[in-house]
């Protein structure tokens, strides 16, 4: 790695800030689960490449001077644009149940600022991943704040652990029901998507154990499908430009018997009610890697919430929402964009006419989902009411 002041030995421990990149987001794993397969091939290895990205942490040099910390006040005087928190440990020992966006916060006011905080000598093979058990050291390198993995020299880190042991960047139980939520779809993918033409009982609805016939499966198909009800399209509302439509799971399929006209399904899963007409769609996967970890946009981008899962009205802490744009315009999983309330004008008391009130700050998310044109993101912190059409872009450093 670098060099170690001699000093260094009082920690009792060898900091090696190789581990240091491994900005975390490899939990984001199973959240993430949805996103993928919602996409078609294009925006899958769209979606690949975004979290394969190495992390932007600042490079080490063989020429390093690592030294400790030895007071809080010592690293915040040295911070600069780094919002490392007044209260930020010395040392802080990973926990079963952590979220690397937790452990950002305990560190730093903005956790999307986690990457420049994060040191990495380049030693260990996935600099990605962090597990229950390392301590993180806050250290200073060249006279710069940053955090480190140590190690216990009797104890050395086993460098190739299972990756679904590794913390998570967000709360699981936050987006578990999303992973079987609504995906996005274009029209062309409606218009080839096989359909139910009716019910093997003549019912007007189905659900589970209930067959179907369906038109238009290709020959040599997956077994099992999901249906789906195509819901509203999703509208830039600045460009006006359609950016797909909503499709919203109301079961899953296995085929019994595939005839070339119509084939005869059997309804294994059935959230909702089943409709003739229903669209279907491959399955999208349980579980996808996804190690991403909280970071601010590659690039200018400003865009708008379009809806909030499961249809409220209010965005609070924790909710999904969806945004009108997606990995052409430069996001990846991970990145994290502030919250605007959309700009209000008022009555002015004394004039006529209309006072124009400034945008506030309503909060920040983070993006755990991509498709091109399209993202879905966990809203993080909320520091006032946010809604539907408010305006998302990156977010600012509340060191300025």
């Amino acid at each position: 790695m670098g060099k170690y002041n001699a000093s260094m030995e009082h920690f009792g421990l060898a900091l090696a800030g190789s581990v240091a990149a491994r900005t975390v987001a490899a939990g984001l794993l199973l959240a993430l689960a949805a996103g993928c397969a919602d996409q078609q091939p294009s925006e899958q290895a769209d979606t690949a490449t975004a979290a394969a990205a190495p992390p932007p942490v600042p490079a080490s040099s063989p020429d390093d001077t690592v030294t400790p910390v030895d007071n809080i006040d010592q690293a915040t005087a040295a911070a600069g644009d780094l919002s490392l928190r007044q209260d930020a440990p010395l040392h802080y020992t990973v926990k079963k149940g952590d979220t690397l966006w937790g452990i950002s916060n305990h560190f730093l006011r903005d956790a999307w600022q986690w990457p420049q905080l994060w040191y990495d000598n380049g030693q260990i093979k996935n600099p990605h991943l962090i597990y229950p058990g390392e301590v993180l050291t806050l250290v200073m390198v060249n006279g710069h704040p940053r955090v480190l993995l140590s190690e216990d020299r009797l104890h050395p880190r086993v460098h190739e652990m299972p990756l679904d042991q590794a913390i998570p960047a967000i709360p699981i139980d936050a987006i578990r029901e999303f992973l079987r939520g609504p995906r996005v779809v274009d029209k062309d993918e409606i218009q080839h998507a096989p359909y139910v033409v009716e019910f093997t009982d003549e019912h007007v609805i189905a659900g589970q154990n209930s067959g179907v016939y369906v038109k238009d499966l290709p020959k040599n198909s997956a077994a099992s499908w999901s249906v789906v009800k195509i819901g509203q399209p999703y509208i830039d509302p600045d460009s006006h430009e359609t950016l797909g439509f909503e499709a919203i799971p109301t079961g899953e399929a296995d085929l019994r018997e595939y005839d070339k006209e119509v084939a005869e399904m059997m309804l294994t899963r059935s959230p909702q009610e089943v409709e003739i007409g229903n669209r279907l769609l491959p399955l999208e996967p349980e579980s996808f890697k996804a190690d991403f970890y909280p970071h601010p946009p590659a690039k200018p981008v400003e865009g708008r919430i379009l809806s909030v899962y499961n249809g409220l009205s209010q965005i609070t802490q924790y909710n999904i929402v969806a945004i009108s744009r997606g990995s052409r315009d430069g996001l990846d999983p991970g990145t994290v964009l502030g919250i605007y309330q959309t700009a209000r004008k008022v009555s002015d008391p004394y004039d006529d006419g209309k006072v124009a009130l400034p945008e506030q700050k309503a909060g920040v998310l983070m993006v755990f989902k991509v498709t091109p044109r399209i993202s879905y993101g966990l809203v993080m912190t909320e520091t006032r009411p946010a809604h539907v059409l408010d305006k998302v872009r990156a977010p600012r450093s509340s060191s300025r």
